[in-house]
Parts: structure tokens; sequence; C-alpha cells
């Protein structure tokens, strides 16, 4: 039942850990490591913060998100591989953003 929805720890999401390379998992995950995937009907849902953020620090997570999933998109994707985005509280309502400009937002450093 879990294997199908993806819930079962495997090595290729970094969920089952190699007893050497604890130490690094534990870092990560203290780091606030995010896993995203798809849903399906192509939504991706991940947190980029909480409220108690400052907006600097929001906006340096939203980026490096940006970043992530343009160097996950495959290299046979054609057109816009970013349709929509969304940003949203818990269950506020959504705020609308760009997404040719999102796409190239710079993380900075």
């Amino acid at each position: 039942v879990l294997g199908p929805r993806g819930l079962m720890p495997n090595p290729k999401a970094g969920t089952v850990v190699n007893p050497q390379d604890m130490g690094r998992a534990v870092n990560e995950a203290k780091a606030g490591r995010v896993e995203f995937r798809l849903d399906k009907t192509a939504n991706i849902h991940v947190p980029i913060g909480k409220a108690s953020f400052d907006e600097q620090k929001l906006y340096e997570n939203f980026a490096a998100l940006m970043d992530a999933i343009n160097k996950a998109r495959p290299p046979a994707a054609k057109g816009n591989y970013i349709k929509r985005i969304t940003v949203t509280t818990t269950m506020g309502p959504g705020i609308k953003i760009d997404a040719m400009q999102a796409q190239s937002l710079e993380v900075s450093g």
C-alpha cells in the first residue's frame, strides 16, 4: 500500500541512510532539507518557510526552490515548464506570482 504511493523509505529519496552517512543525514534534516515531487495533477506543494521568517529568508528559500525545480527539469521538456505559481499560508488565500519572473530569481549567497 505504501510503496506505490511513494511513502516507503528508499535510498534514492535519501530516506534510507547508510550508517557511515548518518551524521550527514542528521545535519541535512536539521538544516531544513525539503523533498518535493509532483502529485497526480502535476502540482508541487512544498513549504518555503514559516510565518516567523523574515522577508529575506523567505525570498532565499523561494529562489532556492525555483533553482532546484529548474535543475530537475527533464532535458526533453519543451515550452513553459512552470505554468503558474501561487504562494499561500496553510489555510489562507493564494497570491499569484509571475512564473517567468520567478524562474529568473537569483539565490543570494
